[in-house]
């Protein structure tokens, strides 16, 4: 156990271990230091609007070219690169094929029940011309919101990308939401056009998109939707009406395989993404083209230290912002092969994603921290069978990640060889904030280490006063940055009162709140501590929920561990923790006493939890988040509310209310 307990009142678990880049792996790297990334750092600081534009200008191709960098006037809404004229999808491809990369595979795509399929890039450029000329068939014009509710096939990269051809944003939907959320997000976002499948194969069980749209439709978005095209997938029966729903293979077969890129102003809308809200309300997230796409590119490019040869796979959907930036338009935008995968580790596979590695010989792999706890919970001897030696590089996404977690990533799937690029960001920042650049920075397990140049980042308290070393504070990002979000979708007053109004900086306005938690320690690393509703005050001891949840999952006994504050008269709020056990570990009440001295010896009495409820698993959204607002309303036997509809299994709250 290296995990050593210092000042039990601040609630910090100090990671001693460090883990330098190889030589090899820095002299081999984009950048290979930790003074080169020091250098762009100062550049950025010095001259932030010479150091965008040089990046813009080197990395972009575009039509015209732009004149003002940022323009600020109407802030907190940034514009961007303002002038330029681009279009994503010829940064993503026709430029690659100019350049001698059309035999080069763009896209390698496995389905659940074993079928596969590729593309190089001139393939794909064809495949996205056919479908962009179909979208204008039926009726796409520019600026005309498309929504795409889909499994992870090519044809919804294809749908994504041929939108973007021709100017229409698209709205994806991840295929695993409710006909109920389809819904919302349709009429929210005026979506006249539907592009879905009969349905799609996840975790041996096939997943009805198509009825899930007409529900969505008949129940609400009949007046709004007026076109639904539909990828024959799983060969279920399904409804078509007439004049309103169309084949994807018939109405895209005979298309022809060009089509002119749309010339799109850099300020234009490329996508909206919907993320849920507290209320229940999701909120619309905008992307525009031009920042975008420098920003999903560039942060892929210093990364993921990519080469001509990687072979690159991301195992989030595309229905999220992980899924639209590193595994459609910042991959491509450089060039890389990139790999979709329909399906997921099951019971009936549990070694599904080493499978995948090992055929394909992968050498960079990102994925979530809950599915590297999922694989620890399966045991080692899984992946052991398989041949990972092609791997090079590994990254994690989407919430902290536990330092044993890390350490048993590094171990186990990296054989210790690998660097790990543990990544902060949002759906609202469009690309990664927070991340170590692998050949240049020293790693600590847990740790997403520091801000890529041009990120300015700040651990403040709530009065906006910059906290002490190793103290608990919110994570503000001081200045604008390409890649951010542009506003709500038709709710201009929502994004500055979410984003903008809650923290001065020195007097500064117009600096952004990322409703995260975080600290830095003393040699500048940066811990994020989860969301801010995720810290935890405890006689006036402010705890954060991951450094608990770190401290219960490092027990030989625990797979996964969620912590949630609870109100308690005397002490503000007591600590409630939900942990699901390693196989063959039976539950008991001297088990949850164990592990309740057990966070007592790794952090201290203040962390010790006043109640620990043991469950086979934990409430997690379709991407693998655990859903700790539900937790705290079971933690408290309150009724829950608010948007349930990336539950991926409704039964788990019914044992969690039993257990509690």
């Amino acid at each position: 156990m290296s995990l050593d307990k210092r000042n039990s009142i601040n609630n910090i678990l100090e990671e001693n271990r460090i883990f330098h880049p190889s030589k090899n792996f820095a002299d081999n790297s984009n950048i290979r230091s930790f003074e080169q990334y020091h250098s762009l750092k100062k550049q950025a600081l010095k001259n932030p609007a010479h150091f965008w534009e040089s990046f813009a200008k080197s990395e972009i191709d575009w039509f015209e070219p732009f004149e003002t960098v940022l323009d600020s006037e109407n802030a907190p809404f940034f514009k961007w690169f303002k002038e330029g004229k681009l279009n994503i999808t010829y940064n993503c491809i026709d430029r690659h094929i100019k350049n001698g990369l059309g035999k080069k595979t763009a896209l390698i795509w496995e389905g659940e029940p074993g079928d596969s399929r590729k593309f190089t890039y001139n393939e794909l450029l064809k495949e996205v011309c056919k479908t962009a000329n179909a979208l204008k068939e039926i009726g796409v014009k520019k600026g005309d919101l498309v929504c795409i509710y889909m499994p992870m096939i090519p044809e919804a990269m294809f749908a994504m990308l041929a939108c973007a051809r021709i100017g229409a944003p698209h709205s994806v939907v991840f295929g695993g939401f409710s006909s109920e959320a389809l819904k919302d997000r349709l009429i929210d976002g005026s979506a006249k056009f539907v592009i879905t499948a009969d349905g799609g194969f996840r975790k041996d069980k096939v997943i009805e998109l198509k009825n899930a749209v007409d529900a969505a439709i008949e129940n609400g978005a009949s007046k709004i939707v007026e076109k639904v095209i539909v990828v024959q997938r799983t060969k279920k029966n399904i409804s078509m009406l007439k004049n309103r729903d169309y084949w994807w293979h018939e109405i895209v077969k005979n298309q022809k395989d060009w089509c002119e890129p749309e010339i799109m102003n850099s300020e234009d809308r490329l996508f909206i993404l919907y993320t849920s809200g507290s209320t229940g309300k999701p909120k619309g997230v905008v992307h525009t083209t031009g920042g975008y796409n420098l920003w999903s590119h560039l942060t892929f490019k210093w990364i993921f230290d990519i080469k001509i040869d990687d072979i690159y796979w991301c195992t989030a959907d595309v229905g999220w912002i992980t899924g639209h930036s590193y595994i459609v338009y910042g991959p491509l935008s450089n060039g890389a092969t990139t790999i979709m995968y329909e399906g997921v580790p099951r019971p009936s596979n549990l070694g599904a994603f080493w499978e995948i590695i090992q055929k394909y010989k992968v050498s960079i792999f990102y994925t979530a921290p809950t599915a590297i706890r999922s694989f620890m919970k399966s045991g080692r001897e899984i992946p052991d069978k398989y041949d990972l030696d092609s791997l090079r590089l590994l990254g994690t996404v989407g919430e902290p990640i536990n330092p044993e977690a890390w350490m048993w990533y590094r171990d186990v799937i990296g054989k210790n060889k690998c660097p790990i690029v543990d990544t902060w960001w949002q759906t609202e920042t469009g690309g990664v904030m927070i991340s170590p650049l692998p050949g240049a920075i020293a790693t600590k397990p847990g740790s997403a280490t520091f801000p890529l140049p041009g990120i300015e980042v700040e651990v403040v308290d709530k009065n906006g006063k910059k906290v002490k070393e190793n103290e608990g504070g919110f994570l503000i990002i001081k200045k604008p940055w390409p890649g951010m979000m542009r506003t709500i979708h038709g709710n201009s007053e929502r994004y500055i009162k979410s984003y903008w109004e809650h923290i001065s900086f020195q007097g500064e306005k117009n600096v952004y709140f990322a409703g995260d938690g975080a600290r830095i320690d003393k040699d500048g690393y940066i811990w994020i501590m989860g969301r801010v509703d995720d810290v935890i005050s405890v006689s006036g001891h402010r705890l954060g929920t991951m450094e608990i949840e770190s401290a219960l999952v490092s027990h030989e006994s625990v797979a996964e561990a969620a912590v949630v504050g609870k109100k308690d008269d005397l002490k503000g709020e007591a600590i409630v923790a939900f942990v699901s056990l390693e196989k063959d570990v039976k539950t008991s009440l001297e088990l949850a006493e164990r592990l309740k001295k057990h966070v007592v010896s790794e952090i201290g009495i203040i962390a010790r939890p006043e109640k620990i409820i043991i469950s086979d698993s934990l409430p997690k959204t379709r991407s693998g988040k655990i859903m700790r607002r539900i937790l705290r309303s079971i933690a408290a036997g309150e009724r829950i509310t608010g948007d349930i509809s990336t539950l991926e299994d409704s039964s788990v709250l019914e044992k969690l209310k039993e257990s509690s």
